[in-house]
């Protein structure tokens, strides 16, 4: 062999282990047999404090993981949280995860949570086959649109999570067209769950919240109950362009981070889905807690 040849050979050894390693993983992947179609969540998550509390919105989601487990038990979960955001789509393929705490000014309590659940890197690369465009990377684990949550759904900790990450240079019509490639995953018993709040608007919130006042804005309420109606009716291109609320818009989503994993969960709903709101809350001034089931 000629030296040059013999130093392309061995240029292409790790990537060629690399690749049969993929190849591997993605024939495990594929081999997981059809279930029933799973339903899809997006969780109104609000402050990380609703890890340590015990009220009706925690309440709702225990009774919502209580019934996804008596209906089908998830192989997995994917969440796309309002708290992943980068510059093209990347998926999580770590095997444990860590808790992250993305946050300050809580109590220690807050800090000391783990949510020690698997990844599901089995899983992550089905969504990898799915997304040609997106990468994968070990650069994240589950934020506090996720773990705060799912220690309510999920308590055990004992289902396999990984996070899908939103473009945030994307037009938000973008992010529903990226969701329905994914709807293969309901029938390989993947949860999915959008996690964010349709409301969120913490400058306008944060004097209530200081004086312990709970009462929504007229303007929140307003909005909220705008995008409830085009939630039952299906209407991604209104939800998409939710400056046609008029006023009450902007001011309820002055950034979209926390909105747009409405549009994933939502996007998922096939025609013989119902859509449940499992809860439903303005506080604080202009934060929507709604909570809604596809399927």
């Amino acid at each position: 062999m000629h030296r040059q040849d013999f130093l392309k050979a061995l240029a292409v050894l790790p990537l060629a282990t690399a690749m049969n390693s993929l190849q591997d993983l993605h024939k495990t992947a594929s081999s997981f047999q059809k279930t029933a179609k799973m339903p899809v969540l997006f969780v109104g998550h609000g402050s990380p404090m609703n890890a340590l509390a015990d009220n009706p919105f925690t309440q709702t989601l225990h009774q919502l993981g209580h019934d996804i487990r008596n209906r089908q038990p998830p192989r997995a979960v994917l969440v796309v949280s309002a708290h992943w955001l980068t510059r093209g789509t990347f998926v999580a393929v770590n095997e444990r995860p860590e808790t992250i705490h993305d946050f300050g000014g809580f109590p220690q309590e807050l800090f000391d949570m783990q949510y020690p659940a698997p990844g599901a890197p089995d899983v992550a690369q089905e969504v990898l086959q799915a997304l040609p465009d997106a990468y994968p990377t070990e650069e994240w684990g589950l934020d506090h649109g996720t773990w705060t949550v799912l220690h309510h759904i999920f308590p055990e900790a004992d289902i396999p999570v990984f996070q899908l990450s939103i473009d945030y240079y994307k037009p938000l019509t973008y992010h529903a067209e990226l969701s329905r490639q994914l709807q293969f995953l309901r029938r390989r018993g993947v949860l999915i769950l959008g996690s964010g709040n349709i409301v969120h608007n913490l400058r306008q919130s944060m004097p209530k919240l200081m004086q312990g006042d709970a009462t929504p804005y007229a303007w929140a309420q307003e909005f909220d109950e705008w995008a409830k109606a085009k939630i039952n009716q299906r209407d991604l291109h209104a939800l998409a362009h939710y400056q046609q609320a008029g006023a009450s818009g902007p001011l309820s989503v002055p950034t979209p981070d926390h909105y747009i994993p409405m549009l994933y969960s939502l996007a998922l709903a096939e025609p013989a889905d119902d859509i449940r709101h499992a809860y439903e809350e303005v506080s604080f001034g202009g934060m929507s807690m709604r909570t809604f089931v596809v399927g």
